[in-house]
C-alpha cells in the first residue's frame, strides 16, 4: 500500500466505506479498515444489505430466532439490517467521539418504497435513528421532489441526514435549500445546531455510463472526445454550487448559531468502464470539506496505485461547465439523463429491496419450527 490514502485523507476528503455485511464487523475486516486504511464511515444502501443477507454468511442464528418468533418479512429486515448498522456504529464510536461528530457515521436508508411519500419517509426516518439509537447515525433519504421536504422535516426533528440519489446540479441546490430550512426549523425549536449533521451524496459514474453511451451512439470525434467527461464536470460544478450556498448571508446566521456545513459525498465512484482509470472518481474529485465513499475495489486501488496530487477541483469549473455545454450541442440532454438516472436509481432500489423480502421470507419460512 502506498500512502495514497493518508494523503487523500489529509487534503481534507474523508474516506467512507460503501459496504456493510456482519461477516465484515465479525471478522474484525471494518476495523482492520479503520486501522489501517483511513476509513471513517460507512455507507450501506438496499442493494448492500440485499447482496449480505442473500449471502447468508452470519445471519442464521438470527433468522432462526425471528422465525420463531413468526415476525413478519418486513420486521426480520429492520431487526437484521438495523442490529449491523448499530454494531458499525459501535466500532466506529472512536472515530465520531475524535472528529466531534464529523466522522465515524454509518448510514441506513428509508424503505425505498416510500421514495415518492414524504410523510411515510420523516415517519420512518424517526423509526429508523430510535432503532439504531446511535448518535453516529445518518438516516438516507432521496433527493426525490417527495424527498425533500422530509429531509427539512426531519433535520428541523434533529435527526442528522445523508441524501442521496442526486444527479442534478438544481437538485443539488433544492437539496441544501431543504437543509438550511431544516436548520432553520430546529434552530427555532430550540434545538443544538452543533449536533445535527448531513451528506449530500452526489453520484457520479452513471453519469459516465448514461451519456458515454449517447455519445457512442452518435460516434463522431466531437463525441469520442468528450467520452468520461460528464461525470466529473458534473460533480466539480456541484462543488461551485457549495460554496455558494455556504458563503451565503443566510448559511453565515446558522453557522454563528453553531451548524456545520452539509458536505458533498461522492458517491458511485467506483469505475464501470474499464477503459479508465479505476482510480477516477478518487484522485479527480480532491477538494476539501468532502466525502468520497467507495466499495472496497476502490478503496484498495486507490491504497496501491492512487495519485492524489492535491486539489483537483477548484479551478475547473470554466472547463467543467464548457464540457457540459459541448454535449448539449450535440444534442445530449442534460436534464433527461439526470431524470433517467433518478427514475432508475430509486427502481433499482426498490427492486433491490423486493428481492430482499423474497429470500429472506424464503429463509423464514425454512428455518421456521415445525409446528
Amino acid at each position: 500500500m502506498t500512502d495514497a490514502l493518508k494523503r487523500l485523507s489529509d487534503e481534507g476528503v474523508a474516506i467512507w466505506l460503501d459496504d456493510l455485511s456482519r461477516k465484515r464487523i465479525t471478522s474484525g475486516n471494518l476495523a482492520e479498515l479503520i486501522d489501517q486504511s483511513h476509513v471513517v464511515g460507512v455507507t450501506t444502501n438496499p442493494s448492500i444489505f440485499q447482496k449480505a443477507i442473500s449471502s447468508g454468511d452470519g445471519y442464521e442464528q438470527q433468522l432462526a430466532d425471528l422465525a420463531a418468533r413468526e415476525v413478519t418479512v418486513e420486521e426480520a429486515i429492520r431487526m437484521i439490517t438495523t442490529a449491523d448498522v448499530r454494531d458499525a456504529a459501535d466500532i466506529l464510536r472512536p472515530v465520531f467521539d475524535a472528529t466531534g461528530g464529523r466522522d465515524g457515521r454509518v448510514s441506513i436508508e428509508v424503505d425505498p418504497r416510500l421514495a415518492h411519500k414524504t410523510r411515510a419517509t420523516v415517519a420512518e426516518a424517526k423509526q429508523l435513528a430510535w432503532l439504531v439509537d446511535r448518535p453516529n447515525t445518518l438516516i438516507k433519504i432521496p433527493a426525490t421532489k417527495a424527498g425533500l421536504p422530509a429531509i427539512a422535516e426531519t433535520i428541523g426533528l434533529g435527526i442528522s441526514v445523508n441524501v442521496t440519489l442526486i444527479f442534478s446540479l438544481e437538485r443539488y441546490r433544492a437539496v441544501m435549500d431543504a437543509y438550511l430550512t431544516g436548520l432553520e426549523k430546529a434552530k427555532a425549536a430550540g434545538l443544538d445546531l452543533s449536533l445535527i449533521h448531513s451528506v449530500a451524496s452526489f453520484f457520479v459514474s452513471r453519469v459516465d455510463t448514461e451519456i458515454d453511451k449517447r455519445l457512442d451512439a452518435l460516434g463522431t470525434d466531437e463525441a469520442k472526445e468528450l467520452r468520461g467527461k460528464a461525470a466529473l464536470a458534473n460533480a466539480r460544478l456541484a462543488y461551485q454550487a457549495y460554496e455558494e450556498v455556504f458563503s451565503s448571508d443566510r448559511w453565515a446566521e446558522l453557522e454563528k448559531a453553531g451548524a456545520n456545513k452539509q458536505r458533498p459525498l461522492w458517491a458511485s465512484t467506483g469505475v464501470k468502464d474499464p477503459a479508465y482509470k479505476d482510480t477516477l472518481y478518487v484522485d479527480d474529485l480532491v477538494a476539501p470539506n468532502t466525502v468520497n465513499t467507495m466499495p472496497e475495489a476502490t478503496l484498495q486501488a486507490t491504497g496501491d496505485h492512487g495519485r492524489i496530487t492535491g486539489d483537483t477541483v477548484r479551478g475547473t469549473y470554466e472547463q467543467a461547465k464548457a464540457e457540459l455545454d459541448a454535449l448539449a450541442r450535440l444534442g445530449v440532454s442534460y436534464d433527461e439523463v439526470v431524470q433517467l438516472l433518478e427514475d432508475e436509481g430509486v427502481d433499482k432500489f426498490e427492486q433491490s429491496w423486493n428481492d430482499l423480502l423474497k429470500s429472506t421470507e424464503a429463509e423464514l419460512k425454512r428455518l421456521a419450527p415445525e409446528a
